[in-house]
C-alpha cells in the first residue's frame, strides 16, 4: 500500500507542477520507502477551478512496477536498522537478510594484498576479456573437473558480476518476448524481475508441502511450447531444502520427454550461491551430469562470504544445444547489460582461493540452537538441510499479519508471499549465536500470543 502527499504546487505557462512525497507502506506495518515525485497537469483554463486533464510520470512504466514491488527482505532490513536506532540493536532481533555473519577465510584478505603489491597495477586493474581473465577461468574448471567428475575447460566458464549478474546474463541471452520460465515456489522473488527484465514470463510451480521438493507433477503439466529455461536453486532460498537426487532424475528425465515434445531445447539454470553451504552429509547433485542442457550460475557471496563484491560466474558445458552460439551471446550480454567484465582483482583474489572456505560449522551450530527451541516453543519448521535459512509456519492464515505480530515482540523475519508461498515466514539464521539466545524470550512471547 502507498500513501501520496501533496508537498508544494505552483502554476507555470498553463501547466501546474505538483511535487509529491510518496510513502510505500512495508508488510508489517510502518512506513519504510519514501519517494519524491513531480507530476505535471494541464490547467483547464476554461473553468474557474484548475481541471486536471492528465498527469505524467517520468520514469518507465516497468520501472513504476518494479518500485511499487520493491524488494520485501531489504524492506524489512531497512526496518531493522531503524528500530535498532530506536530500542537499541541488543533488542532488536532481526532475522530478516541473507548477509553472511561469518568472516571470509583470511586467505581472501591475503591474496588480494599480495596480487596488488606484486602483478603489475594496469593488469589488475585493467579490461580483459568480457568473459574474464583466461586464467582464472582455466583455474575454476580445473577445480570443478577436481570435484565433480566433469572435463571443463576456460571456455565453458565466464566470470559474472555475482550470481545475480550471472542469472541476468543467461537470461538476457536466451529469451525472446513472451518466452516463459518455470520456477518451483517458494522462490526468491528476484526471479519474476529478472525474467522481466527481458519481457520474459515467470511461471510458478506451486509449493510441495511440507517437504518442499519439486512438484513434479505440476512442473510437467506447466511445460509449454513456449516454456525456455527452468531454474532451479538448491539448497534453497528460502526453504533451506536440498533437491535430493531423486528428485534431479525426475526432472531431467520430464525435460528430456518436454524436449522431444517441443521440438526444441529447455535450459535448466542451476542457481547455486549455496551449493558449499549443506550439514549432516548430505550430498548437493551437480546438475551438469544429470541433464545435458543445465547451465550453471554460481557465487562467491557465500563459499567465501564475499556478497559485496559481486563475483561469480556461468559454467555453459560443451553439451548444451546451440553451445558455441549461447557461449557468444552470453559474453555479448555481459558486455552490453553494462558489468563489461566482473571484477578484476576480486577474480584474480578467488582464483588463489579455491579450496578455501568459510566456517559452516558456525551456520550449523546457528540451525541446530534455532530449529531445536522453535520445535519446543511449538512452531513447524521444515528442517534445514543447506543455505542458513529456516522456513517456518506462521500461526495464522496471514503471513504477513504473523510477520506485523512477531515485530511487536521485535522480531523481523520475511513473509512466504515474498517467495510465492503464503502462510509461512523465512527466518536467516546467519547470525551470531548470541542474538538467537537473545531472541528465544522473545519468541516465547510470540508462541504464547497464539495459545
Amino acid at each position: 500500500m502507498s500513501t501520496l502527499f501533496c508537498r508544494e504546487g505552483s502554476v507555470f505557462g498553463g501547466r501546474l507542477e505538483v511535487h509529491w512525497i510518496k510513502e510505500k507502506e512495508s508488510c508489517c506495518g510502518g512506513y519504510l520507502q519514501r519517494d519524491f515525485l513531480r507530476m505535471s497537469y494541464e490547467v483547464d483554463k476554461r473553468h474557474d477551478k484548475i481541471g486536471i486533464k492528465e498527469k505524467t510520470v517520468m520514469i518507465a512504466k516497468k520501472m513504476v512496477k518494479y518500485v511499487e514491488g520493491s524488494s520485501v527482505t531489504r524492506a524489512m532490513f531497512e526496518e531493522g536498522k531503524k528500530m535498532a536506532a530506536e530500542f537499541g540493536a541488543e533488542n532488536v532481533y532481526d532475522f530478516s537478510l541473507g548477509n553472511p555473519s561469518v568472516e571470509p577465510p583470511k586467505a581472501v584478505a591475503e591474496q588480494m594484498k599480495k596480487i596488488l603489491d606484486e602483478r603489475q597495477p594496469n593488469f589488475v586493474h585493467g579490461y580483459m576479456n568480457n568473459a574474464g581473465h583466461e586464467e582464472v577461468r582455466a583455474a575454476i574448471a580445473k577445480s570443478l573437473n577436481e570435484k565433480f567428475g566433469t572435463a571443463f575447460t576456460e571456455k565453458n566458464i565466464i566470470m559474472t558480476v555475482g550470481a545475480a549478474g550471472g542469472l541476468n546474463v543467461i537470461l538476457k541471452t536466451l529469451l525472446d518476448p513472451g518466452d516463459e520460465v518455470i520456477a518451483f515456489a517458494p522462490y526468491f522473488s528476484e526471479y519474476n524481475n529478472y525474467v522481466a527484465n527481458f519481457d520474459g514470463v515467470i511461471v510458478p510451480v506451486s509449493p510441495n508441502i511440507p517437504s518442499f521438493q519439486p512438484n513434479l507433477t505440476e512442473f510437467k503439466e506447466k511445460i509449454t511450447a513456449k516454456t525456455k529455461a527452468v531454474i532451479v536453486n538448491t539448497p534453497n532460498n528460502p526453504t533451506g531444502v536440498v533437491y535430493s537426487e531423486d528428485t534431479i532424475k525426475e526432472l531431467a528425465k520430464i525435460l528430456e520427454e518436454k524436449q522431444k515434445e517441443t521440438g526444441h531445447a529447455i535450459y535448466l539454470l542451476a542457481d547455486e550461491p549455496y551449493r558449499e553451504l549443506a550439514y549432516d552429509g548430505v550430498e548437493v547433485p551437480y546438475l551438469t551430469k544429470y541433464f545435458a542442457n543445465t547451465i550453471v550460475g554460481y557465487s562467491y557471496s557465500k563459499s567465501l562470504s564475499l556478497p559485496g563484491e559481486r563475483i561469480g560466474y556461468l559454467v555453459i558445458p560443451d553439451e548444451v544445444d546451440d553451445f558455441h552460439s549461447v557461449i557468444d551471446a552470453a559474453v555479448v550480454a555481459t558486455r552490453i547489460l553494462g558489468f563489461v567484465n566482473a571484477p578484476s582483482l576480486q577474480q584474480l583474489a578467488v582464483a588463489q582461493c579455491l579450496n578455501e572456505a568459510t566456517d559452516v560449522s558456525a551456520y550449523d551450530r546457528n540451525r541446530k540452537l534455532l530449529y531445536d527451541k522453535l520445535l519446543e516453543l511449538g512452531f513447524e519448521c521444515a528442517k534445514p538441510e543447506g543455505a542458513f535459512y529456516m522456513w517456518v509456519k506462521a500461526k495464522e492464515p496471514d503471513d504477513k499479519a504473523f510477520v506485523a505480530k512477531a515485530k511487536e515482540f521485535h522480531i523481523l523475519m520475511v513473509p512466504g508471499s515474498a517467495f510465492m508461498c503464503p502462510g509461512y515466514v523465512r527466518i536467516a539464521y546467519c547470525v551470531s549465536p548470541e542474538m538467537i539466545r537473545r531472541s528465544f524470550g522473545a519468541f516465547e512471547k510470540l508462541a504464547e500470543a497464539y495459545r
